[in-house]
């Protein structure tokens, strides 16, 4: 309460303080019938008791007109409530205050909804009406721990750890590779500004001036489409440091974790689990693993290499081949054959993956096409190396590895929702279970043109130490020193050794990813100026924020966030401009021809 003039916030009431006079500001949250109304501000909520004798009439008629929502000022007295009307849901449940004194500081006109918790709202209106759904308790909530958290990692990083806080420029040029960059016109003609997508060049760039260990709450960039985990403009948390490796840049972030992490999401254990991408990939079918339930890959190859099933002796015999399934635990029970069907015509449709099915029946014994092609002994042989038990339904998949992988990695989630659907918890809300993801390929073949190679992260990603001469015979086979950092299912944090010899950079850049290394002349300049070993991370702060209060997008943690199409529904933005504003920067639109037509009418 310093700087301003109430006495009190409506949360912090108790009854210690009855007897005191005090003065609250708020909003109306709920007036009833002009005997008292429930006074709310960003704490909580108290009682005002409205005055019903005709010394304070006017004091009576102004709060019981008054809107539900308008800002009013409250003056009067502590008391308790009487016996029996005590509310124990409420922090302030056991008093009240008895008005004196009344101003309506603004009155509110009829809401576009109401500002309840338990009133259905469409993400549009809410979005529209933004200031509105921020005075909602978990809006509030979610931002003030957010902040909190913020301020605990600052505490952690530069007054532990001595990393200093550097900002750095949103408007600079365009960075080869990567996703897709928001460009800014200039007056000079024919020339652009783009908006980074991180400060990676400039974090490495302060390595190489002595800053030594940076960090900062970043602003990104990204002109990509929203999804319920993306935004085109985020925040990262970002970090670099010079002489480290990726031991050392793992363990600190575990210890930023733990420090800022909040008491009321229980606590974290560390150090986080490790599993190399290879491992991820064969178990879980991704590189973001969600370790919080168990349906593993499980690898059949060795059972089914002497059985007669032709699709599998087909697939086995691929230099890629693989014969691999997961087992759903009480299937039977818990799935419907059309969610079995759905689960199948997924792989179908989004790995041209097909998939069998083999049930367990109650008396054990295996029910499926396939167990024609099967005797008795491989039969056991399935069920002891799946572990299978009565009601267990088992999904098969056979073909390319990386394929199958995929594929029953995407059923294995699929197969989570429809369990939890009918009622089997699998993955608590309040169960975090980290992970890092190491050893990723430098390099994958890009995906229209599978010839030619792009950075797994980014170009400027240091290959792993055992695998250096490989980079310049096979490239396809090189490790980087890259490492992810998974919560829950969901990728938070990404980072990296850096390349710190200009020679191999260059390398990297014309030889292997065929880009014109002119853009990046300066960093390349400056790494042959003594630039120090660097490594450094990324942690996503709107996603590891909406993951520990298990909010359903990341829009719930953000002020003011974009829509689903990255539109600003609030200010309606993007917006058009007119070719006046447009000329300095020597640009002109050219419609198309429906939007011609359009503006014509």
């Amino acid at each position: 309460n310093s700087f301003i003039t109430r006495t009190n916030t409506c949360g912090e009431l108790r009854s210690a303080h009855v007897g005191q006079k005090v003065t609250l500001y708020g909003w109306i949250q709920y007036q009833r019938q002009g005997l008292f109304l429930v006074l709310r501000d960003f704490q909580g909520l108290t009682q005002i008791i409205i005055p019903q004798d005709e010394g304070h009439a006017h004091v009576k008629k102004l709060l019981s007109n008054a809107p539900v929502e308008s800002v009013v000022r409250v003056t009067g007295i502590v008391s308790p409530r009487p016996p029996g009307q005590e509310n124990p849901k409420m922090p302030t449940g056991d008093i009240e205050v008895k008005a004196e004194t009344a101003e309506v500081l603004n009155s509110c006109k009829k809401l576009p909804f109401e500002i309840k918790e338990f009133i259905k709202k469409s993400e549009a209106l809410r979005m529209q009406y933004r200031y509105l759904d921020l005075r909602s308790l978990q809006l509030q909530y979610n931002l003030r721990l957010r902040s909190r958290i913020v301020m605990r990692m600052r505490e952690y990083l530069c007054n532990l750890h001595g990393f200093v806080d550097v900002e750095t420029p949103t408007l600079f040029k365009r960075t080869p590779g990567g996703a897709k960059e928001f460009l800014v016109p200039s007056r000079e003609a024919g020339k652009f500004y783009s908006l980074p997508q991180s400060p990676q060049q400039f974090k490495q760039l302060l390595m190489v001036g002595g800053l030594d260990r940076y960090f900062q709450v970043a602003r990104c960039y990204r002109d990509e489409g929203s999804r319920p985990d993306r935004q085109p403009e985020f925040t990262q948390i970002d970090i670099e440091m010079s002489f480290v490796d990726q031991a050392g840049i793992q363990r600190l972030i575990e210890g930023l974790l733990q420090y800022s992490w909040p008491e009321e999401r229980g606590s974290i254990m560390t150090p986080f689990p490790s599993m190399t991408y290879e491992e991820a990939l064969a178990d879980y079918g991704t590189d973001k693993p969600d370790t919080r339930f168990g349906m593993k890959i499980m690898d059949l190859g060795d059972v089914l290499q002497r059985s007669n099933i032709q699709f599998v002796q087909n697939a086995l015999s691929y230099p890629h081949g693989s014969v691999k399934a997961i087992c759903i635990p009480q299937g039977v029970r818990y799935l419907k054959n059309k969610d079995l069907e759905s689960l199948k015509e997924s792989a179908k449709s989004q790995f041209n993956q097909e998939i069998m099915e083999i049930v367990s029946g109650p008396d054990g014994s295996l029910k499926s096409v396939l167990t024609k092609f099967l005797d008795e002994k491989q039969q056991s042989e399935l069920i002891q190396a799946l572990n299978m038990q009565v009601d267990d339904v088992v999904l098969l998949a056979a073909g390319e590895h990386k394929q199958v992988c995929s594929a029953l990695g995407s059923l294995r989630l699929e197969s989570a929702d429809l369990l939890e659907a009918s009622g089997l918890v699998l993955r608590g809300p309040s169960a975090f279970h980290f992970l890092w993801v190491v050893d990723f390929p430098l390099f994958l073949p890009k995906e229209g043109n599978p010839a030619e190679l792009e950075s797994a992260h980014h170009p400027f990603t240091a290959p792993h130490p055992s695998d250096t001469s490989l980079l310049y015979s096979d490239p396809t086979k090189v490790r980087s020193q890259h490492y992810d950092l998974v919560l829950n299912g969901n990728e938070v944090g990404g980072g990296s050794i850096r390349i710190h010899n200009a020679e191999q950079q260059r390398f990297v850049l014309e030889k292997v990813l065929k880009e014109d290394s002119e853009v990046l002349s300066h960093l390349l300049e400056a790494l042959e100026f003594g630039a120090p070993p660097h490594g450094g991370i990324a942690l996503g702060l709107d996603r590891l924020i909406s993951l520990i209060i298990d909010a359903p997008s990341i829009r719930d943690v953000i002020a003011f966030p974009k829509s689903f199409r990255g539109r600003d529904l609030m200010g309606n933005a993007p917006d058009y401009v007119t070719p006046e504003e447009l000329e300095p920067y020597h640009i002109q639109v050219s419609w198309p021809l429906e939007e011609k037509e359009a503006k014509k009418n």
